[in-house]
């Protein structure tokens, strides 16, 4: 699975101008499954997104986890994350999983997160999504995960 996790101080997601996913201080975590993950991949995406420590300590090094800092998860799919650009100028997204599978790992791991984390909130899978964040730092991370 691939994701790029942004520190946010507040993000929310809108869909049809109705805000359906919001947090505070946290990470918005955009999400994509590739062909051939699994749910292991969504384990181990969920294990390292809950200990990743970027956020700052009393000293202001990156030094605690947004499960130390009671921090929100929004998970948002985004399967253009799996865009493969180096054969021209138009993406192509064949390394994505297919629709279906895709939103069953997405669905898989906001059913985890939620099991092991005390605030998580979505956006809606393959939804026109506005995404809004205050990127704190600014923190952006790539993750990938196999």
């Amino acid at each position: 699975m691939i994701s790029l996790i942004q520190r946010v101080s507040q993000a929310r997601v809108v869909v049809d101008e109705i805000t359906i996913g919001e947090i505070g201080r946290g990470l918005l975590v955009l999400v994509c499954a590739e062909r051939g993950d699994g749910e292991a991949q969504a384990d181990k995406l969920l294990a390292k997104l809950l200990k990743l420590r970027i956020f700052s300590d009393e000293a202001g090094k990156m030094n605690r986890s947004v499960q130390d800092v009671e921090g929100g998860l929004l998970l948002v799919s985004q399967f253009t994350l799996a865009a493969a650009t180096a054969g021209g100028n138009r993406p192509s997204f064949t390394n994505a999983a297919p629709p279906e599978e895709g939103r069953r790992l997405y669905e898989y791991l906001v059913r985890q997160a939620r099991a092991a984390h005390p605030l998580v909130q979505t956006g809606e899978f393959a939804a026109d999504m506005k995404v809004h964040l205050v990127n704190d730092g600014p923190v952006t991370i790539p993750l990938t995960v196999r």
